[in-house]
């Protein structure tokens, strides 16, 4: 942990930083003394289409996010960039704290992360140019409370109060109540002490990542139970969710980690795709949900009740995505939206209250955004893009081209390309042989379908029957039958409609948008 140091050393300076904030339009507060608190809240593993904020279908009841989406902003475009290892976390969290991209991030293990031990893409001092130092440097007070691992330690200790620790039990102690807790008691702490500096909260939860044991009342509001034996399959339950539109029982291919841990060993699912286990394994996951949900409110009624709220950036995400049962798999070391996409929503003052944007945001942009949002100079070090202009409501989005990668498994693995509707994802493996390529119209098949969808099993299943659009385009029928047919009358086309899968791979790929692998 870093010492409360230099704390009043940029008061003023940030004073009329924060006023210039203000009068650009990104402020509500009556006075410009008052310094923008910022709380950032982390779940772990929650795909953004558990959310009603992005499926109006869902069954997930989070009335404290839906509040936050109401009087905030929503991105529709949110992703993680990728991972070179099966912990999708601990990229992802090094991305957000240092502002960097996939490819020139630190690994503790050497040899995931390619150019872990190189200079010129890592800088060997970068945990002194992370979040929590940046934000100590400027005056702010630090907490975090978090899961322990899968993380990016040197960047967690600079926080002045770190209180890390892995909970996902089935109980206010051992579960998402420890870590609101957590925010509680510093918030407590300050107020006791009449702290006036303004604060950095990064509010962590262990959960809804596995082991999913949710509380009681909440596993029977699901259907759900905490499924512990192997050999046998959970009870089924009309009460549990719904299958999701894009579940398979078999993702139809290797993805070059078909045997990683999250696809064969999590405890519950193992490697059972049937619709008892997944039904089940989702109302854990909604149980696990609502109760962060739950704790989220009550961080948020002490900050209302200390006058602190209305002066608060709050934002809400992931770390990743998650599939259980979208596409036949289970884990997050995919590039499917509902993995490669996160949960974003941004809640402050001068922010458009309903307001939804494409965004096309990265995690490692989320250092510049806070840091411009604070009047805080940026590291020299991030990589990012601030949005705060998407956040004022004077842009849509800060980049056109977006682009993933997943090499935890045999190599060189799986990369995607996304430009407006369309995306592209390619799966390699030298090691057994793998050369898949899936062409996707977002706009006509937002769940990126696949023919497996249309068995007619598989539509007995999920109860929805897709349409002829919706399959994996980069199938040469498929694409010799759109450029026969203009397959949607009321989009004007492009030349990306007419663009074979080679010609598209080999347009994105000359974009500077993508992040390079060097």
């Amino acid at each position: 942990m870093v010492a409360k140091t230099n704390r009043h050393r940029y008061r003023t300076w940030l004073a009329v930083g924060f006023a210039t904030f203000l009068a650009t339009g990104l402020a509500g507060a009556e006075t410009a003394a008052q310094q923008p608190n910022i709380l950032y809240i982390m779940a772990d593993d929650q795909s953004p289409f558990d959310l009603k904020t992005y499926d109006p279908e869902s069954a997930l009841e989070t009335p404290t996010i839906d509040r936050l989406a109401a009087e905030g902003m929503v991105f529709d475009g949110a992703y993680q960039m990728g991972a070179w290892c099966g912990g999708v976390c601990t990229p992802s969290r090094h991305m957000i704290m240092s502002g960097r991209t996939v490819w020139h991030i630190p690994d503790a293990r050497l040899g995931r992360s390619p150019h872990h031990a190189d200079p010129k893409h890592v800088p060997p001092d970068l945990a002194s140019h992370t979040m929590a130092a940046v934000f100590n440097a400027a005056g702010y007070d630090t907490m975090r409370t978090c899961k322990k691992g899968n993380s990016y330690p040197a960047a967690n200790q600079q926080f002045t109060v770190v209180h890390d620790s892995t909970k996902r039990g089935a109980t206010d102690e051992t579960g998402s109540g420890w870590h609101a807790k957590q925010v509680l008691d510093y918030l407590d702490g300050r107020e006791a002490a009449n702290d006036k500096d303004p604060f950095l909260i990064y509010f962590g939860f262990s959960h809804p990542h596995d082991v999913r044991d949710g509380k009681p009342e909440l596993l029977a509001k699901y259907g759900a139970v905490n499924h512990r034996d192997k050999n046998s399959l959970p009870s089924a339950n009309s009460k549990q969710p719904k299958l999701p539109r894009s579940y398979l029982p078999k993702h139809p291919f290797d993805n070059t980690h078909i045997d990683v841990r999250d696809e064969v060993s999590v405890p519950g699912v193992w490697s059972n795709r049937d619709e008892r286990t997944i039904r089940n394994e989702l109302g854990r996951e909604f149980a696990c949900s609502e109760n962060i949900d739950i704790q989220i409110a009550a961080v948020l009624e002490k900050l209302k009740q200390m006058g602190q709220l209305e002066y608060t950036i709050i934002v809400y995400t992931s770390d990743h995505g998650m599939a259980i049962g979208r596409h036949g798999l289970q884990g997050k070391q995919n590039l499917y939206e509902h993995t490669f996409r996160v949960p974003y929503i941004v809640k402050g003052p001068g922010i458009k209250p309903g307001s939804r944007v494409e965004g096309n945001i990265y995690h490692l942009d989320a250092l510049a955004t806070l840091c411009d949002l604070a009047g805080v100079e940026t590291p020299k070090t991030s990589e990012g893009i601030s949005f705060k202009p998407v956040l004022e409501g004077k842009q849509n989005s800060v980049r056109q081209v977006l682009y993933g990668a997943y090499s935890g498994g045999a190599k060189p693995g799986i990369r995607c390309v996304k430009k407006g509707d369309w995306k592209l994802i390619r799966y390699e493996s030298a090691k057994d042989g793998v050369s898949e390529t899936q062409l996707f119209n977002l706009a006509d098949n937002p769940d990126e379908l696949l023919a497996q969808h249309h068995d007619p099993e598989v539509i007995a299943l999920t109860g929805y029957t897709p349409n002829p659009k919706q399959t994996n385009l980069a199938v040469a029928k498929a694409l010799t039958s759109i450029h026969r047919t203009n397959y949607n009358e009321e989009r004007p086309h492009s030349s990306l409609d007419y663009m074979t899968p080679t010609d598209f791979a080999r347009q994105f790929s000359a974009s500077s948008a993508c992040a390079p692998e060097a």
